[in-house]
């Protein structure tokens, strides 16, 4: 896949991330992730992000992350494009971009790197040797340590022709709007907040419509649901399911940190789809935030 191919599926619908299954030892569980993606890819996301932030991909070994990859590829072939999670240090994010390219990834998501800040021409210089390593798209995810302003973004535009979207974790509407007006249809702009319904409507006017869904993973049509209402504009559902799930969900998700990812998977468990525990240093949700959780899923009817 050419990246203005992937450029067009990316602006097309609904994304989101799968989690990684692991077993009750902690290790990869290849049976269980490729089951996981034969039950998410009928239900219509334009594209699956393998390993990416809700996949865990800060904890898996360099052993494991070509395992995942290919599980992803080979269970999806013909069914759903997917694109690989890359991230920490240049050079690992490069041999993951390769990698997964070499097993027929349709394309990556760039992370940010690993706990040290940087300045512009820094991040530039990260963004561009990553995007030079391989021939299919890169995606760029703004957040945390890499935070790219709208000239650092018109600098890469012009040096990485395959660099074909820029992806939201930041939440800044000054700076979002500076380069979706800066950039224009050069980029794919994707919603990228932790539990990015609750923003949709928001980023769609600032001209950022499509978004990723972490909740698509235990409530899938849910999650198509309101995808489709923020589509049309069809304020009364999403305002509906704002109240009666999102924000209490949110509730929950705001105890602890890291619990954006360990919700998702107590998500999965409890609609029967469990994927293992959660990598320290995350932890799973407590038995009476699970209960929580489960009441707010029975209240949403069959998936």
């Amino acid at each position: 896949m050419n990246p203005q191919d992937l450029k067009t599926i990316v602006n097309s619908g609904l994304l989101s991330f799968p989690v990684t299954d692991f077993d009750a030892q902690g290790d990869f569980n290849p049976k269980g992730y490729a089951e996981r993606l034969e039950w998410l890819a009928p239900y219509g996301a334009t594209a699956l992000f393998a390993a990416g932030g809700t996949g865990e991909f800060f904890s898996l070994t360099g052993d494991e992350y070509p395992l995942i990859i290919k599980t992803a590829v080979d269970t999806c072939a013909g069914k759903v494009p997917i694109i690989a999670g890359v991230g920490g240090s240049t050079r690992f994010a490069i041999a993951c971009a390769q990698e997964a390219e070499r097993l027929g990834a349709h394309g990556i998501l760039l992370l940010p790197h690993y706990l040290m800040e940087a300045c512009q021409e820094g991040l530039i210089a990260h963004v561009e040797q990553v995007c030079k390593s391989v021939k299919f798209g890169v995606i760029v995810y703004n957040r945390n340590v890499c935070k790219l302003t709208a000239d650092s973004l018109a600098i890469l535009a012009d040096r990485c022709p395959n660099l074909i979207g820029f992806k939201d974790g930041v939440g800044n509407i000054e700076t979002m709007s500076s380069i979706f007006l800066r950039m224009g249809d050069r980029f794919s702009y994707l919603g990228g907040l932790p539990t990015a319904e609750v923003y949709a409507a928001a980023y769609k006017a600032l001209g950022t419509p499509v978004y990723s869904s972490a909740v698509f993973n235990f409530i899938p049509k849910t999650a198509m649901d309101f995808y489709h209402a923020v589509a049309a504009d069809d304020m009364a559902t999403q305002h509906r399911l704002l109240k009666d799930f999102f924000m209490p969900y949110l509730a929950i998700r705001n105890k602890n940190p890291g619990y954006a990812v360990s919700i998702v998977k107590a998500g999965a468990t409890l609609v029967g789809h469990g994927a293992g525990p959660v990598r320290a240093p995350l932890i799973d949700l407590k038995p009476s935030e699970m209960e929580e959780l489960d009441a707010l899923i029975k209240t949403l009817g069959p998936q």
